[in-house]
């Protein structure tokens, strides 16, 4: 058992000078001081005449000046290109790129085409009509008109279910002058939400026929739907821009005007608190960024600021 132990300790030195003599070959055949000084070493490039054999250019440049130079003009033509891409419009055709001005200028593109295909399919429908009635094909509508000289004054006379009509209405539009009062108080189980995060920056005031309020915004803030309801009228006015208008529960209407783009439909519903428009600067009445929001029940304008916290 010694003898075997014996063989293998000496089997195990030899295995190690064998390994001292194979590094030492090594590190004879790898001087890197050699290494170092060839690739300090300099070659001469000439550019002769080729009549007169007049040297006409030269250059130096050793393997590792040649290598630091290219790794240079490599560097800067990546920061180069980088700079170009990231401070100019190229950006916006690489994959995730686009800007939030490009995709808000694409919105508003994708409803202008939207409002121009209505327009030409209203005009169209119009044009087939006057086709129609040029052509023949369509009958024109007669309304039968009785001769003046045969009413008789009696005719005119109001029945008596017009006449309780005329009676209910009056009793109940007579106080009606578009001023907020007791009779039409809100449900107070309504919760409004805010339309939008911002300052008040002009109030409710029936004196100056101001509605509503303006709350003054960030640009591209979210305009929020104040309750539940759905969409009666969504586009452009001269005076308020871009407006949408939802319908809510017990008579109530809620309008937001100068917007920069409208997110929702006419007949579509929405949730309360749901975007449905982006903050602008729309319309001939507006002098900066914000939302004009009114509220309306019954035909009658409500102080906004007496429901909704600001």
């Amino acid at each position: 058992m010694a003898q075997r132990y014996k063989k293998n300790y000496y089997f195990i030195i030899i295995l190690y000078l064998c390994g001292l003599k194979r590094m030492s070959t090594l590190k004879q055949k790898f001087d890197f001081s050699a290494f170092w000084e060839k690739a300090k070493f300099k070659y001469k490039l000439s550019f002769l005449n080729e009549n007169t054999l007049e040297e006409v250019f030269s250059l130096k440049l050793s393997p590792l000046s040649a290598t630091l130079l290219l790794a240079g003009f490599a560097t800067v033509l990546v920061v180069l290109t980088s700079v170009v891409i990231i401070k100019t419009p190229i950006r916006n055709y690489l994959p995730g790129y686009l800007d939030d001005d490009m995709r808000q200028q694409m919105l508003v593109n994708a409803l202008k085409t939207d409002s121009l295909e209505e327009v030409i399919r209203i005009q169209s429908g119009y044009l087939l009509n006057i086709t129609g009635l040029l052509n023949g094909t369509n009958k024109v509508a007669t309304i039968p008109v009785s001769d003046a000289s045969t009413v008789q004054p009696e005719e005119f006379q109001k029945s008596a279910m017009l006449t309780e009509f005329m009676r209910t209405y009056e009793e109940e539009e007579k106080y009606n002058v578009n001023t907020p009062t007791s009779s039409l108080a809100l449900p107070e189980n309504l919760i409004f939400y805010k339309p939008a995060r911002g300052y008040i920056s002009s109030h409710f005031d029936l004196k100056k026929k101001h509605y509503g309020i303006d709350v003054a915004t960030k640009p591209k803030e979210s305009v929020l739907a104040t309750m539940r309801g759905m969409v009666i009228f969504a586009g452009f006015e001269a005076t308020g821009g871009y407006v949408i208008e939802l319908q809510h529960s017990s008579g109530v209407v809620s309008v937001y005007k100068h917007n920069a783009v409208l997110l929702k439909k006419q007949g579509e519903t929405v949730d309360a608190g749901e975007a449905i428009a982006i903050v602008g600067n729309s319309g001939t009445l507006s002098n900066g960024v914000h939302l004009h929001f009114e509220l309306w029940n019954k035909g009658t304008a409500l102080n906004p600021e007496e429901f909704i916290v600001f």
